[in-house]
C-alpha cells in the first residue's frame, strides 16, 4: 500500500472516530439531564453548579420528582443521562427495563427518617408517641414513594417493639390526613401549617427549614436507613461526561456538599 493511501486511510479513521463527550467543541454547549429524587433537590443544584464551573460548555439540568415517577418517565422513553433514586426498588426497575446496565449503578449517599412538626402547632408531648395521639393531623408520603416505603418499614419495626406495638402504629395511621407523591410536599404542608406533623428525611431539615420546624428523633432501633443509587442511563449520548458527574458526586467535594445537607456517606 502506498504512503499516500496510508495517509488517506489514517485521515478517514480519525474522521469516523467518535468525538469525546468529556470536552465540548468550541462554541458548543452540552446539556446533561439528571433525573433525581426530590429529596436531592437542594444539594444537587449545588453539585450541578460546581460541576459546570469545572467543565466549561456543560450545562446540568434537573428533573426532581418522586423516584417512582422518575422511573416511570424513564420507562416511557423520557430523555435523560443520569438517574439518582432514593430507593433501590426503582433503580432495579430501570435495570429490568433495559435503561441501566446490570451492575452499572452505585450507592452514593444514605439518609434516615425524622418526625417533624409545626412549631406554631405544638404537640401534646415531644416524643414519638405523640404521633399516635387522637386529633393530630399527620401527613405522610404515599406507600409507593421511597420515603413512604421507609416509613411503613419503620412502623412495622415499631410493632415488634414492646414500647410501641401495634397500638402506636394503628393510632399513627388513623391520624393520616393525606398521603403525598414526594417528600417535599410532606415537608411543605407541615411548614405551611396545613398539617401538624409529618415524617421526612433528616436531610430535609437543613437550611431554612431548620428554624421553622420542630423535630422528634426516631430511635435507632426503629429507624430505617435509605440508600441512594445512581447510574448513567444506557442510551445517554454523553456517557463519559455523565460518568464524570457521577465521579464528582462520589468525590470528597461532592460528598462534602451532600454531608452539609444531612446526608450520610454511602459506606457506614
Amino acid at each position: 500500500m502506498s504512503l499516500i493511501r496510508l495517509l488517506l486511510l489514517a485521515l478517514l479513521l480519525v474522521a469516523c472516530a467518535p468525538a469525546s463527550t468529556l470536552a465540548p467543541a468550541p462554541d458548543e454547549t452540552i446539556t446533561l439531564t439528571v433525573f433525581a429524587a426530590s429529596s436531592l433537590s437542594v444539594p444537587f443544584e449545588q453539585v450541578g453548579a460546581q460541576f459546570e464551573q469545572e467543565h466549561p460548555g456543560v450545562s446540568v439540568t434537573f428533573n426532581f420528582a418522586g423516584s417512582q415517577q422518575l422511573a416511570q418517565q424513564i420507562a416511557q422513553g423520557a430523555p435523560a443521562d443520569l438517574f439518582a433514586s432514593a430507593s433501590q426498588t426503582y433503580m432495579d426497575q430501570a435495570v429490568q427495563d433495559g435503561h441501566v446496565t446490570a451492575g452499572g449503578w452505585l450507592i452514593f449517599a444514605r439518609n434516615q427518617l425524622v418526625a417533624i412538626y409545626n412549631l406554631e402547632k405544638p404537640l401534646s408531648s415531644l416524643d414519638l408517641q405523640a404521633l399516635s395521639q387522637p386529633g393530630l393531623r399527620l401527613v405522610l408520603a404515599a406507600p409507593e414513594v421511597p420515603v413512604g416505603q421507609y416509613t411503613q418499614a419503620f412502623l412495622e419495626q415499631a410493632v415488634l417493639n414492646p414500647a410501641y406495638g401495634a397500638v402506636f402504629r394503628d393510632g399513627l395511621l388513623a391520624n393520616v390526613a393525606s398521603y403525598e407523591d414526594n417528600v417535599k410536599v410532606v415537608l411543605a404542608k407541615v411548614v405551611l401549617g396545613e398539617a401538624d406533623a409529618g415524617i421526612v428525611y433528616v436531610s430535609d431539615l437543613s437550611g431554612e427549614n431548620a428554624g421553622v420546624l420542630g423535630q422528634i428523633a426516631i430511635p435507632p432501633e426503629l429507624n430505617v436507613t435509605a440508600s441512594y443509587p445512581i447510574a448513567v442511563l444506557s442510551d445517554s449520548p454523553y456517557h463519559d461526561l455523565a460518568q464524570a458527574l457521577v465521579d464528582y458526586i462520589l468525590s470528597p467535594d461532592g460528598q462534602a456538599i451532600l454531608s452539609s445537607y444531612g446526608f450520610l456517606p454511602p459506606v457506614p
